[in-house]
């Protein structure tokens, strides 16, 4: 297939490489000129304007954009014009999906289809492929398939089911899925993030535990900032937290690719002096205990990750003042200098 690719960051451009590795055509746009250069080098014709991108693409005309969920509708406002009735645009990046659905409203009286595309690799996603949750009307998907299972981990089409199986089941296999309408695919994907910043809390709380598991060993005044270990004994042990999250990876029950990336960071620094802990969220953290409020359900783990996220920006900080000067009226506790 041919298909345009708007959006050359570090996932776009990896995408338009692996299908280019896979017998697909890509034509590719960025406001960046070097950034299309570089992969013209790798194989794509580049395009120095989406209207030069469309006129260089046979109907029906796919789309896919690669940016920012903010600049996703200026850059839709921009092809919509240049689009004709049975072309497809796919946004492949973290748009809400209440927008999805909007996006495929709009685009309906002028015949424009509308995909979306969670997708999670990351940078590792050339070689390893893309897991894709696609939303989108079942034919229109269908006939842009090829594209996904290239980009897929599996890279191929899947083989016919047997044993009465769906399409879906080969679909999932390979590593892509048509979820369901417009709006399910960035859904499936925002509760996919909400899952991982549940995940990465839970290793990051626990190897923190681990960090500090020599607290009895230390000189330590009982005050009331700090309690007294209730036996200094039971807390003497000063761990290779770089080597305790390595072995995990090998035959452990809570083995990941997460826990990969932990460690080989700790490898390579295990002090990890070079963060300053400030977590950012990109949204789908906040989207998926919206979400679970909205249709009553408990997410208590997701929530919980996604405030520790803010508290590492600094949004406690009155709050702990706060509690500080209440502390000092009830009972005359005087925060203790560092």
């Amino acid at each position: 297939m041919r298909i345009g690719m708007v959006g050359l960051g570090r996932m776009g451009a990896n995408m338009v490489r692996r299908l280019i590795k896979g017998g697909h055509e890509c034509v590719a746009y960025d406001n960046s000129a070097d950034a299309v250069k570089a992969i013209v080098a790798q194989g794509a014709k580049g395009a120095k304007s989406l209207p030069e991108l469309v006129e260089a693409l046979p109907a029906p005309r796919a789309v896919w954009i690669m940016v920012p969920a903010s600049v996703v509708d200026s850059v839709i406002a921009q092809l919509r014009p240049l689009l004709k009735r049975g072309d497809v645009i796919i946004d492949g990046g973290n748009s809400n999906y209440h927008d999805d659905i909007r996006r495929a409203e709009e685009l309906q009286p002028a015949g424009i289809h509308y995909v979306d595309v969670g997708t999670s690799g990351g940078v590792l996603g050339f070689e390893n492929g893309f897991s894709l949750m696609i939303g989108g009307e079942k034919d229109v998907v269908a006939s842009i398939e090829p594209i996904f299972a290239t980009l897929s981990p599996g890279g191929r089409m899947p083989e016919p089911v047997k044993g009465g199986g769906t399409p879906a089941d080969g679909q999932a296999g390979m590593g892509y899925l048509h979820c369901g309408p417009v709006g399910a695919g960035h859904f499936v994907k925002m509760v996919h993030n909400g899952i991982e910043y549940g995940i990465m809390a839970a290793y990051a709380e626990g190897l923190n535990i681990l960090k500090h598991a020599d607290a009895g060993m230390q000189t330590r005044e009982a005050d009331a900032e700090t309690a007294p270990l209730s036996n200094p004994k039971y807390f003497q042990y000063k761990l290779d937290i770089a080597a305790i999250s390595e072995v995990w990876r090998h035959g452990s029950i809570i083995s990941s690719r997460l826990l990969d990336l932990t460690a080989a960071a700790l490898a390579a620094s295990p002090k990890l002096e070079e963060f300053g802990g400030r977590v950012s969220d990109s949204g789908e953290g906040r989207w998926t205990v919206q979400a679970a409020i909205e249709v009553g359900v408990p997410a208590y783990v997701l929530s919980a990750a996604l405030y520790s996220r803010f508290e590492s920006r600094g949004r406690a900080e009155f709050a702990d003042k706060l509690l500080s000067a209440m502390r000092l009226g009830f009972g005359g506790h005087h925060e203790k200098k560092d």
